[in-house]
């Protein structure tokens, strides 16, 4: 059973940082993690992905440069999100969600992510 659960989420003032953790058990074989935000009100969107060998990596374009998706180097199966110069609109319910193979089409598409998290808060104030 393929089971992934967030941490890392807090309440934070603008321009502050924080890092979110995404814990995966149960993958058999390779797959994507992705991580995508839902603001109030809003769709739930892509954030960034990683495949689980740490090798290749996406980013919304909106939010690149000011987050980070990684492999954490010292944790199995254990990824990362870097939230940095947070501002009130990066307020969310950020989630990370496992995709397995295969892999056409847009790596930000909700639909071909299969196991999801619980999902952890951030608030972000002004």
């Amino acid at each position: 059973q393929v089971q992934l659960e967030e941490s890392g989420g807090d309440s934070v003032q603008a321009g502050g940082s924080l890092r979110l953790s995404c814990s995966v058990s149960g993958l058999i074989s390779s797959a994507f993690i992705g991580w995508f935000r839902q603001r109030p009100g809003s769709e739930r969107e892509a954030v960034a992905a990683i495949n689980t060998a740490g090798a290749t990596i996406y980013y919304n374009p909106a939010m690149k440069g000011r987050f980070r998706v990684s492999q954490d180097k010292d944790r199995n199966m254990v990824y990362l999100l870097q939230l940095n110069n947070l501002e009130p609109e990066d307020t969310a319910m950020y989630y990370c969600a496992a995709r397995p193979p295969p892999y056409g089409g847009s790596w930000a598409l909700r639909e071909k992510y299969v196991y999801w998290g619980q999902g952890t808060q951030v608030t972000v104030s002004s």
